[in-house]
């Protein structure tokens, strides 16, 4: 079929997407930060607020936000007026008005930032409520990165003036590692200190690896107050951040810009099998595109079931049957509504299931209020004891492996352990979406996977676990009413469809993401779903989906996810990349020899530099120049490809490549 795209000016083009749309899945316009720079240092404005702290190349600070949330924990997007930039030999400075709210509500502020050549930065903020002004956070987040931060020494300042020496996590805190902060120094580096002062309320820090994000989060105030809290109309509020850096690297750093080098190494464990998520209301949908999601071999199908949305033995059958049709295992995800009536609800389960031919291979069981997220220091809901759901489910399911864990995110795994030895696996799932929602904060957050997978492991105690249904989006909203909705095509954060699952970034995370748990020991990942706002395939949706809309055919992703799950049970060799946050790769060894799949984490292009790969002689590759055919062949990350001579390859925005013998 042939396919036209609307452009933004109105125009169209007969089969020929965008670079928006086949890197992004929208025609959504994301301007550029404005890059600040005082001597050695530099900082990245971006939406009135500093990302990527740097000296001399070396991030110090992640970012330093000022920011306004509602009662339901959504960030507004400020307005922002009277933006005045000026750069000399000596600095920057930075004054800006902005303003945020909503119909019922509004709070306006301004902002100072000052950078000097010494190694000194400064962001200020005075806020005044134009209204009564009722919010769960407004004010300042300080992100310190994790890569050579996580389990490193921080001296620590608190607000009564003690002094003492600690250490960031290395595995994640369920709760808030440090609390009532006034500063925090800590070495990027051996040999460079920062030091990072809060200044006009308390601070606290809790360990945002929990939401896959790769930071640690000092934040005010303390969860431990009542919120949502109240600004009364003309209250206002005066904040700070400085940052002072001393000392020098101890050690030349040599990485090359504009460079990542990959190598492989030894032998890892195989790959595990993929499977997919299902719905009960996409099962009309994904029925239609049995025949292209076939081709994706996907093992298993985790079928979500839920008694509290009218879910019965209907969509019990309807879920067993299309994972017959995909020729794949069927996985039950049951939620169980009741705390007083829990094994009767199990038992029903068991005896419908039963009914129907008794078809889940596995069974994974979550009560009702396990969905819904308990913040540290509040009173846990009702909730029926795990030990006795996991005891009426081995009853109602005797010829099942049981599963059990969390459905919401792995925050809620870590805060409410399962006790694994009534278990044969333990899930959990992810969303990269929980705290932002531009493309680099989705990207990096990969760089928490290890943490995560380590983490798990300590969890499940020799079990093993599985993750998934995972995605950018967000299926389910543990700290809300429900995921946002996104008529718009934009990125947001907590939104349920993400436009970037259909584009080249959404396949580069997938990547990433599956690399990071196989090589973390996950018995079985699950990636999203067949159709719909995780799909790898599209299918008719009620919000747009540019381009496949009238081309259709498979998202980037879906080849991903085909050339993984083809290859279950491979060898899985390590591989090493001088930067996460560049690059992502994962090497496996089959009947046809070894392969390297590597992808871009970023909306540059890179030069790879490859390392132990003499064998290697050919690269496939999935980019923006081979969007449009990617999309109508299942096969095309089977193809030879171009030959591949050396040890250098050049690989485009969120491109995939696929190295072959």
């Amino acid at each position: 079929m042939i396919g036209y795209h609307r452009r933004v000016n109105g125009g169209f083009t007969m089969g020929n997407p965008t670079t928006n749309v086949r890197l992004y899945g929208t025609e959504e316009q994301v301007p550029d930060p404005i890059v600040l720079r005082a001597g050695k240092l530099t900082a990245e404005l971006d939406a009135g607020n500093l990302r990527y702290i740097r000296l001399d190349g070396i991030e110090l600070i992640r970012a330093v936000s000022y920011i306004v949330r509602d009662k339901d924990w959504g960030t507004y997007n400020p307005t922002i007026s009277k933006l005045d930039v000026k750069e000399t030999a000596a600095g920057f400075t930075v004054h800006y008005d902005a303003e945020v709210g909503d119909s019922q509500q509004s709070f306006r502020y301004s902002a100072i930032i000052k950078g000097s050549s010494d190694g000194r930065l400064s962001f200020a903020a005075t806020g005044e409520a134009l209204s009564d002004f009722l919010t769960n956070r407004t004010g300042f987040v300080v992100l310190h990165p994790i890569d050579g931060v996580a389990g490193h020494p921080v001296h620590v300042e608190h607000v009564d003036g003690r002094k003492v020496d600690s250490a960031f996590p290395e595995i994640i805190d369920p709760l808030q590692p440090m609390m009532d902060l006034r500063a925090l120094t800590h070495e990027p580096v051996p040999g460079l200190k920062v030091t990072c002062r809060m200044e006009g309320d308390t601070f606290e820090m809790e360990d945002q690896r929990n939401w896959t994000d790769a930071s640690y989060k000092t934040y005010v105030r303390p969860l431990a107050l009542p919120w949502p809290y109240k600004l009364e109309q003309g209250s206002t509020l005066e904040q700070q951040v400085t940052l002072e850096v001393t000392g020098s690297p101890s050690q030349a750093r040599n990485r090359k810009q504009g460079t990542a080098t990959v190598s492989i190494g030894d032998p890892v464990g195989t790959v595990p099998p993929l499977g997919i998520g299902l719905e009960p209301e996409l099962v009309a949908a994904t029925q239609q595109r049995v025949a292209e999601l076939s081709t994706a071999r996907p093992h298993h199908l985790v079928c979500h079931f839920d008694p509290r949305q009218g879910h019965g033995k209907a969509e019990l059958a309807r879920a067993a049957d299309l994972a017959r049709s995909l020729g794949c295992e069927a996985w039950l995800e049951a939620v169980i509504p009741g705390v007083e009536d829990f094994a009767s609800d199990i038992a029903t389960l068991g005896r419908m299931a039963a009914e129907i031919g008794d078809p889940f291979v596995v069974v994974l069981l979550s009560p009702a209020p396990d969905l819904k997220c308990t913040l540290p220091g509040s009173p846990w809901p009702p909730c029926p004891p795990l030990e006795e759901v996991y005891k009426a489910g081995r009853i109602a399911f005797p010829n099942a492996k049981l599963g059990g864990g969390m459905f919401s995110y792995f925050t809620e795994l870590n805060r409410k352990r399962p006790p694994t030895d009534l278990l044969d696996i333990v899930t959990f799932t992810t969303s990269g979406l929980v705290h932002a929602g531009d493309d680099r904060s989705a990207t990096e957050g990969l760089e928490s996977l290890p943490y995560i997978a380590k983490s798990v492991r300590e969890i499940a105690k020799g079990k093993p676990y599985h993750v998934g249904p995972s995605a950018l989006g967000m299926r389910a909203n543990p700290y809300g009413e429900a995921p946002m909705d996104n008529p718009d095509n934009i990125r947001q954060a907590m939104n349920r469809m993400d436009p970037r699952q259909r584009g080249l970034l959404g396949a580069a995370w997938n990547l990433g993401y599956a690399t990071h748990f196989a090589k973390g020991g996950a018995q079985a990942i699950s990636l999203g779903g067949g159709v719909g706002p995780f799909g790898l395939v599209h299918a008719p949706m009620p919000y747009a989906q540019p381009y496949f809309d009238e081309a259709e055919g498979y998202y980037p992703v879906f080849h991903v996810f085909r050339g993984l799950a083809g290859k279950r049970g491979a060898v899985l060799l390590d591989t090493h990349c001088d930067s996460q946050r560049d690059v992502q790769a994962i090497a496996l060894e089959g009947d046809n020899g070894r392969e390297l799949w590597v992808a871009n984490l970023l909306s540059e292009s890179r030069t790879l530099v490859l390392e132990n790969v003499d064998e290697l002689r050919r690269c496939v590759r999935l980019d923006a120049d081979s969007f449009v055919e990617a999309s109508k062949d299942p096969e095309f990350m089977d193809r030879p490809g171009e030959a591949f001579d050396g040890n250098s390859a050049e690989i485009g925005p969120y491109a995939v490549l696929r190295f072959t013998a």
